[in-house]
C-alpha cells in the first residue's frame, strides 16, 4: 500500500463515512435508521480515533471509560479492502496508549468471533470464567 495512513483523534467525523464502515463490516442494521446517533457516540467516547487515507475515513476505533480505572474498546473496524496492512493494529495500540496515559490500566473488549488472534497478538487474553452478556431488546 503506497498511500500514507494517518491515525488521529477526533470528536466529530462524517456520519455517512462511519455508516459505510459499519455496513462494510456487516454491523449495520436498517433499524438504525440514518445513523443520527453516530455523532453522539463519537463525542461521548473517551477515545475516538479515525484512520484516514487522504480525506477518506478507512478505519476507526473507540474506547468508553469511567475515566479512572476501566475502559472498553469498541467498534474497531477497517474497510475490507484496506485490511492486512496493520491499520487495525495501529488503531488499537493508539487507543491503549491514550488510555494508559490517563492511568487506565484495565482495558477490555468483546471481539467478533474469529478475531481473537488479532487481539491476542497485542497482549489481550480471553477472560476465563467470564462470558459477554447482552440485555435482550424489547420491541
Amino acid at each position: 500500500m503506497a498511500e500514507t495512513i494517518i491515525i488521529k483523534a477526533l470528536k466529530v467525523t462524517d456520519r455517512e463515512a462511519v455508516v459505510t464502515l459499519f455496513k462494510d463490516a456487516g454491523w449495520w442494521d436498517e433499524s438504525y435508521g440514518n445513523g443520527d446517533f453516530i455523532p453522539r457516540i463519537i463525542r461521548r467516547s473517551t477515545v475516538y480515533l479515525g484512520a484516514f487515507a487522504g480525506e477518506r475515513l478507512i478505519g476507526m476505533g473507540r474506547a468508553i471509560s469511567d475515566g479512572v480505572s476501566d475502559a472498553y474498546i469498541q467498534d474497531v473496524v477497517v474497510l475490507k479492502e484496506m485490511r492486512g496492512h496493520g491499520i487495525g493494529r495501529r488503531i488499537v495500540e493508539e487507543i491503549v496508549r491514550r488510555l494508559r496515559r490517563r492511568g487506565i490500566d484495565w482495558i477490555g473488549l468483546v471481539s467478533t468471533p474469529g478475531s481473537e488472534g488479532f487481539y491476542e497478538s497485542m497482549g489481550f487474553e480471553v477472560m476465563d470464567r467470564h462470558s459477554p452478556m447482552l440485555l435482550a431488546r424489547r420491541d
